[in-house]
């Protein structure tokens, strides 16, 4: 795997890769969240490219992750777990208890895989199907 480096981004750096992959029919405008300035967004970039994005949110000891997208052209390398293993240091280390998200259907094997569980709350948004996942730390 190339090199890959993670750091703190502004929330519209984000918005490119999150319609890129979770939206590509919406427009960019579209990819701003309400709560966007209150959340810690982060990036994975290779020497050259931004190649995957999350946004986390705390509330109490609780962090809810959102947006998390990793660009075709590097999924299955490695670069989503090495993001997600990453956020989920960064939790424990600000004395986070539990880490969730909504996890697209898609995508509920690669939480599964990582530890994380099912909560049993299914929901449908906008014709995608979702399941809340969590992990406690």
């Amino acid at each position: 795997m190339t090199d890959i480096h993670i750091e703190q981004i502004r929330p519209e750096v984000t918005w490119r890769l999150r319609r890129e992959v979770l939206y590509p029919d919406e427009p960019l405008h579209a990819m701003e969240m309400e709560e966007d300035d209150h959340g810690i967004h982060l990036a994975a970039f290779t020497e050259t490219d931004l190649v995957a994005v999350v946004s986390l949110f705390p509330n109490g000891t609780d962090f809810q992750f959102r947006k998390f997208a990793v660009a075709p052209t590097v999924q299955g390398k490695g670069i989503g777990t090495l993001l997600l293993h990453y956020i989920i240091d960064f939790v424990r280390n600000e004395g986070g208890k539990r880490i969730w998200c909504n996890a697209r259907d898609t995508a509920v094997g690669f939480y599964l895989s990582d530890g994380f569980k099912s909560t049993g709350e299914k929901f449908t948004r906008s014709g995608v199907n979702f399941e809340i996942m969590e992990k406690f730390l």
